[in-house]
């Protein structure tokens, strides 16, 4: 028999048990399916366990440096083992708390796959369990996505890994080349450099972190060529050779074709969303390139079906997913909540130094005509960064020349991923850079860099 639920979500990442949990809140009977671990991808294989591998490393650089803060301490080296132990245990332990968060909002959390069987149907598949038919007023997709391959760079999991594998390998590779300089590459790029790891880094574009503003991207190449990684941009690989010991690889550079030896090959091209499978054909969900289509509330063409997260064409960010499942239960619960704002969402980077940025880059305002004023405050002058030993990077806002609102935020250095959430809340609420500037910031901290950048916009800097 058919059990029934007001709201069916099918998925458990950031957008699915935030959706889930919502709807509850609003008095919704909900179920969750998830054929793994409660938390997604996100918390179990991506953002959590990759910041907990990144602090192991953090701990290493500080303690290898030290002396530099007369502090006298032996460093034998990393325990690859104990490091991914770690943040398996930390991944973990956020997945039980998404349990005790769902189960302390009543929502039945159902183990295995599920399918759209149906107008209100989702039929729920798994391992040993006789099928379950869950009947829904409103269904919720929110399975998310998985590392895309290359056509000539199949994943085999052992040579050619994705970033899935790269986060529990049990022994430490004497040398990686890492295929793409987003933010996965770029990030365990770094935790694998300081650990000791020969890492070759290649970009297919003209810098690494390619989506950030190009005095960003410039920065962190500058910062990885200081601790002697190899960068390729502008490079191709044309194909890998998995048969012999090492990988061969045949990259294409400015140069001509180069090889290149690794013990490993980490693909960080992207992620692919997770539609298959799901019964959007025979129900006739409209699709395009391999996304879910959905109106601003995340409503489908298919009444009562919805989508949100990594499956639709909105940034794949587990902040964006949470932000569209608020919105989504909402509208479900007849609410008429604010729309997502996409010209306002931080991306963050933490790699060494972190970077964080939130609207527009300087080139997109160049390229519209648009006049602007640019302020710029590196952190060679913050006395908090120098007393920190990270004097590393900059704070870069970008403000209208017409109304002084701001247009865009670009910060490199310690804490930028902290720091980028007062720029996100000026610009949704049009603060000015007058208002900005007038702002009262502690002294010392690396925030303090926001006010300066202000007033370096404003012509008035005083620390310049």
């Amino acid at each position: 028999m058919a059990e029934k639920f007001g709201t069916v979500v099918i998925g458990s990442g950031p957008g699915g048990y935030v959706a889930a949990i919502r709807a509850a809140q609003l008095g919704q009977k909900v179920a969750i399916v998830e054929r793994e671990s409660l938390g997604g991808v996100c918390l179990n294989w991506g953002c959590i366990p990759t910041k907990a591998l990144l602090q192991s490393a953090h701990v290493l650089e500080a303690a290898r440096e030290a002396n530099l803060y007369g502090i006298d301490v032996k460093v034998v080296g990393p325990d690859l083992a104990r490091v991914v132990a770690r943040s398996r245990e930390v991944a973990a332990t956020m997945s039980k708390g998404v349990q005790f968060l769902l189960n302390k909002a009543n929502v039945a959390v159902i183990p295995g796959t599920g399918m759209l069987e149906g107008a209100g149907v989702v039929r729920v598949t798994a391992e040993d369990q006789p099928p379950r038919q869950l009947k829904a007023e409103h269904i919720i997709i929110a399975t998310g996505a998985r590392p895309r391959a290359l056509p000539n760079l199949p994943i085999d999991g052992e040579k050619v890994i994705s970033y899935r594998q790269a986060l529990a390998l049990t022994r430490l590779p004497e040398s990686m080349a890492i295929i793409g300089s987003g933010a996965i590459g770029a990030e365990l790029a770094q935790f694998y450099h300081t650990l000791g790891t020969r890492v070759t880094l290649i970009e297919a574009l003209p810098n690494l972190l390619p989506l950030e503003d190009d005095d960003v991207s410039r920065a962190i190449g500058r910062a990885f060529r200081k601790v002697k990684m190899k960068t390729l941009t502008n490079a191709k690989v044309l194909g890998v050779d998995t048969r012999g010991a090492l990988c061969q690889l045949e990259v294409e550079t400015a140069k001509g074709v180069e090889p290149l030896e690794a013990e490993v090959v980490l693909s960080a091209v992207g992620v692919a969303a997770n539609i298959e499978n799901l019964g959007l054909e025979q129900l006739g969900v409209a699709t395009e390139r391999g996304k879910i289509l959905v109106d601003e509330h995340y409503r489908t063409n298919v009444p009562s079906i919805y989508a949100i997260g990594d499956v639709i064409p909105t940034p794949a960010l587990a902040h964006v997913a949470s932000a569209e499942a608020t919105h989504c239960a909402e509208v479900i619960a007849g609410g008429n909540p604010p729309l997502v704002n996409y010209a306002v969402v931080p991306a963050c980077t933490y790699t060494t130094p972190e970077v964080a940025s939130v609207g527009a880059r300087e080139r997109d305002l160049q390229k519209e005509n648009q006049p602007y004023l640019v302020g710029n405050f590196p952190f060679t002058a913050s006395g908090k960064a120098t007393a920190l030993g990270a004097r590393e990077g900059f704070v870069k806002l970008l403000f209208s020349a017409a109304d002084h609102r701001i247009l865009g935020a670009h910060i490199v250095g310690a804490s930028a991923t902290e720091m980028i959430a007062e720029l996100a809340l000026a610009m949704q609420t049009g603060v000015t850079a007058e208002q900005l500037h007038h702002t009262i910031h502690p002294h010392p901290t690396l925030s303090e860099a926001v006010m300066e950048a202000t007033a370096a916009a404003l012509g008035c800097c005083a620390h310049l």
